[in-house]
């Protein structure tokens, strides 16, 4: 049976009070190590304040299945670097990296500030659905998305490369080894990405 998801920009306070539910289900503390090495993980944590100042500068991707949140994808312009303390570093870098022999700032660009998909959802092509509605809603005000994925969460390094993104810089912080990865929205399309 197949399902059908409405993927759009979120629409109100309602939807991201779901994103903070579906986030605090996949968070790397509340799952077992075998969980995280099969369906992956987030990272991070927000709070509504964030999330609300967050979709007032660009909002984020929801994809719904009848009520049901099936999954996010959270746009994080540059300007919400203060927002989230825990993420500084990573905008920090981002300041220090170059792309195609350019400064990252030289770029419009914002950061995927984490994607996730509820677990009874997976396998429907939702990752890719809700990248797509951000390519759909952003490339004409940005050049590309950029943001960190755990190279040791394979679900999500593997999602990532199918649907275009390219590993740019890798380092590794007291907590985990990262791949800095950019969706190039300027370069033609590459495997369908």
């Amino acid at each position: 049976m197949e399902r059908t998801y409405r993927v759009d920009a979120v629409r109100g306070r309602a939807e991201l009070e779901q994103i903070l539910v579906l986030q605090k289900q996949n968070l790397k503390q509340e799952l077992s190590s075998e969980e995280m090495s099969a369906q992956g993980f987030v990272t991070v944590q927000h709070d509504l304040t964030a999330l609300e100042q967050m979709h007032a500068l660009a909002p984020s991707i929801v994809a719904h299945h009848g009520d049901a949140l099936a999954g996010y994808a959270l746009t994080m312009p540059k300007e919400c670097r203060a927002l989230m303390p825990v993420l500084v570093p990573m905008f920090d870098l981002f300041d220090t990296l170059d792309y195609r022999g350019r400064p990252f700032n030289d770029y419009r660009y914002y950061v995927m500030g984490q994607i996730c998909i509820d677990k009874a959802h997976r396998g429907q092509g939702l990752f890719e659905q809700l990248y797509e509605k951000h390519r759909e809603l952003y490339q004409g005000r940005f050049d590309f998305i950029a943001t960190e994925v755990s190279v040791r969460n394979l679900r999500s390094m593997r999602a990532h490369e199918r649907v275009g993104f390219r590993t740019v810089h890798t380092f590794r912080d007291a907590t985990d080894e990262w791949a800095v990865v950019v969706w190039d929205w300027t370069q033609p399309r590459l495997n369908g990405g």
